[in-house]
Protein backbone atom coordinates (compact mmCIF):
# COMPACT_ATOMS: atom_id res chain seq x y z
CA UNK A 1 0.00 0.00 0.00
CA UNK A 2 1.34 3.21 -0.84
CA UNK A 3 1.29 6.55 1.06
CA UNK A 4 -1.32 8.14 -0.97
CA UNK A 5 -3.83 4.28 -0.44
CA UNK A 6 -2.58 4.96 3.33
CA UNK A 7 -3.56 8.42 3.64
CA UNK A 8 -7.01 7.42 1.91
CA UNK A 9 -7.78 4.72 4.44
CA UNK A 10 -6.81 6.47 7.32
CA UNK A 11 -9.43 8.86 6.01
CA UNK A 12 -12.07 6.97 5.19
CA UNK A 13 -11.42 5.31 9.31
CA UNK A 14 -11.34 8.82 11.03
CA UNK A 15 -14.53 10.64 8.85
CA UNK A 16 -16.52 7.65 7.94
CA UNK A 17 -16.90 8.98 4.12
CA UNK A 18 -15.92 7.55 1.27
CA UNK A 19 -12.78 8.83 0.00
CA UNK A 20 -12.52 10.10 -3.59
CA UNK A 21 -9.10 11.60 -3.86
CA UNK A 22 -9.69 13.09 -7.40
CA UNK A 23 -12.67 15.10 -5.96
CA UNK A 24 -12.76 18.14 -8.71
CA UNK A 25 -14.24 20.91 -5.95
CA UNK A 26 -11.00 21.89 -4.13
CA UNK A 27 -12.88 23.02 -0.64
CA UNK A 28 -15.24 19.92 -0.60
CA UNK A 29 -11.70 17.54 -1.45
CA UNK A 30 -11.43 14.97 1.23
CA UNK A 31 -7.41 15.78 1.82
CA UNK A 32 -8.38 19.53 2.30
CA UNK A 33 -11.43 19.60 4.62
CA UNK A 34 -8.69 17.14 6.25
CA UNK A 35 -5.54 19.68 5.97
CA UNK A 36 -7.91 22.10 8.39
CA UNK A 37 -9.06 19.47 10.79
CA UNK A 38 -5.40 17.53 11.44
CA UNK A 39 -4.39 21.53 12.09
CA UNK A 40 -7.14 22.35 14.74
CA UNK A 41 -6.58 18.99 16.18
CA UNK A 42 -3.04 20.15 16.43
CA UNK A 43 -1.81 17.22 14.05
CA UNK A 44 0.20 19.34 11.98
CA UNK A 45 2.41 16.68 10.32
CA UNK A 46 -0.27 14.60 9.52
CA UNK A 47 -2.17 17.92 8.32
CA UNK A 48 1.19 18.32 5.63
CA UNK A 49 0.66 14.57 4.84
CA UNK A 50 -2.73 14.76 4.05
CA UNK A 51 -2.69 17.89 1.96
CA UNK A 52 0.42 16.77 0.09
CA UNK A 53 -1.06 14.18 -1.38
CA UNK A 54 -3.51 16.92 -3.29
CA UNK A 55 -0.45 18.83 -3.85
CA UNK A 56 1.76 16.41 -5.91
CA UNK A 57 -2.03 15.08 -7.69
CA UNK A 58 -3.04 17.90 -8.71
CA UNK A 59 -1.83 20.29 -11.32
CA UNK A 60 -3.49 23.50 -11.06
CA UNK A 61 -2.98 26.97 -10.50
CA UNK A 62 -3.33 26.31 -6.40
CA UNK A 63 0.12 24.45 -6.56
CA UNK A 64 2.13 27.72 -4.47
CA UNK A 65 -1.23 28.10 -2.03
CA UNK A 66 -1.07 24.11 -1.09
CA UNK A 67 2.60 24.56 -0.99
CA UNK A 68 2.20 27.37 1.52
CA UNK A 69 -0.31 25.54 3.61
CA UNK A 70 2.46 23.05 3.84
CA UNK A 71 5.14 24.76 4.85
CA UNK A 72 2.97 26.50 7.71
CA UNK A 73 1.98 23.06 8.59
CA UNK A 74 5.82 22.20 8.94
CA UNK A 75 6.76 25.27 10.79
CA UNK A 76 4.12 24.19 13.42
CA UNK A 77 5.51 20.67 13.29
CA UNK A 78 8.69 22.78 14.00
CA UNK A 79 7.47 24.44 17.25
CA UNK A 80 5.13 21.66 18.37
CA UNK A 81 8.41 19.76 18.96
CA UNK A 82 10.73 22.31 20.51
CA UNK A 83 7.54 22.48 22.99
CA UNK A 84 7.71 19.03 23.66
CA UNK A 85 11.30 18.67 23.91
CA UNK A 86 13.18 22.02 24.80
CA UNK A 87 16.02 20.51 25.98
CA UNK A 88 16.64 17.62 23.47
CA UNK A 89 19.66 17.96 20.88
CA UNK A 90 17.53 18.08 17.93
CA UNK A 91 14.58 19.56 18.97
CA UNK A 92 15.94 22.33 21.00
CA UNK A 93 16.86 23.59 17.59
CA UNK A 94 13.84 23.86 15.77
CA UNK A 95 12.79 27.72 16.38
CA UNK A 96 15.19 29.05 13.25
CA UNK A 97 14.21 26.25 10.80
CA UNK A 98 10.24 27.65 11.93
CA UNK A 99 10.63 31.17 11.05
CA UNK A 100 12.46 29.93 7.36
CA UNK A 101 9.37 27.94 7.13
CA UNK A 102 7.00 30.90 8.16
CA UNK A 103 8.82 33.34 5.68
CA UNK A 104 7.80 30.64 2.66
CA UNK A 105 4.66 30.19 3.42
CA UNK A 106 3.55 33.91 3.79
CA UNK A 107 5.64 34.07 0.06
CA UNK A 108 3.58 31.27 -1.64
CA UNK A 109 0.16 32.87 0.00
CA UNK A 110 0.50 35.99 -0.75
CA UNK A 111 -0.93 36.12 -3.99
CA UNK A 112 -3.66 34.17 -3.12
CA UNK A 113 -5.08 36.57 -0.37
CA UNK A 114 -7.11 38.35 1.11
CA UNK A 115 -9.22 34.56 0.47
CA UNK A 116 -8.93 31.19 -1.35
CA UNK A 117 -10.76 28.16 -1.56
CA UNK A 118 -13.13 29.51 1.68
CA UNK A 119 -10.00 29.88 3.87
CA UNK A 120 -9.19 33.82 5.18
CA UNK A 121 -5.55 33.72 3.92
CA UNK A 122 -4.66 37.32 4.49
CA UNK A 123 -5.02 36.35 8.47
CA UNK A 124 -3.48 32.90 8.05
CA UNK A 125 -0.83 35.21 6.78
CA UNK A 126 -0.74 37.79 9.35
CA UNK A 127 -0.71 34.93 11.67
CA UNK A 128 2.42 33.43 10.41
CA UNK A 129 4.34 36.46 10.58
CA UNK A 130 3.48 37.54 14.10
CA UNK A 131 5.09 33.55 14.72
CA UNK A 132 7.96 34.25 13.11
CA UNK A 133 8.40 37.87 14.38
CA UNK A 134 8.45 36.96 18.09
CA UNK A 135 10.11 33.95 17.90
CA UNK A 136 13.17 36.56 15.99
CA UNK A 137 12.58 39.02 18.64
CA UNK A 138 13.31 36.71 21.34
CA UNK A 139 16.38 36.08 19.44
CA UNK A 140 15.22 32.94 18.44
CA UNK A 141 14.90 31.88 22.06
CA UNK A 142 10.97 31.96 23.29
CA UNK A 143 8.39 29.67 21.37
CA UNK A 144 5.39 31.39 21.09
CA UNK A 145 3.15 27.80 20.44
CA UNK A 146 2.03 26.43 23.24
CA UNK A 147 -0.99 23.57 22.93
CA UNK A 148 -3.08 25.81 25.32
CA UNK A 149 -2.67 29.28 22.65
CA UNK A 150 -2.48 26.85 19.29
CA UNK A 151 -4.43 28.80 16.05
CA UNK A 152 -7.27 27.40 14.62
CA UNK A 153 -8.36 27.61 11.08
CA UNK A 154 -11.47 27.94 10.19
CA UNK A 155 -12.97 27.63 6.40
CA UNK A 156 -16.32 29.56 6.06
Amino acid sequence: MNKRERISQWLTEATGEDVKPHQADVEKHPYYRAFFRCWNEQRYYEAHDVLEQLWLNTKSPDGNFFKGLIQAAGAFVHLQKHFEYPSHVKHSRRLSPAVRLFRLAQRNLASFAPWHHGLDVAALCQLLSRYGDEIIVSDYTINPWSPETAPELQLR
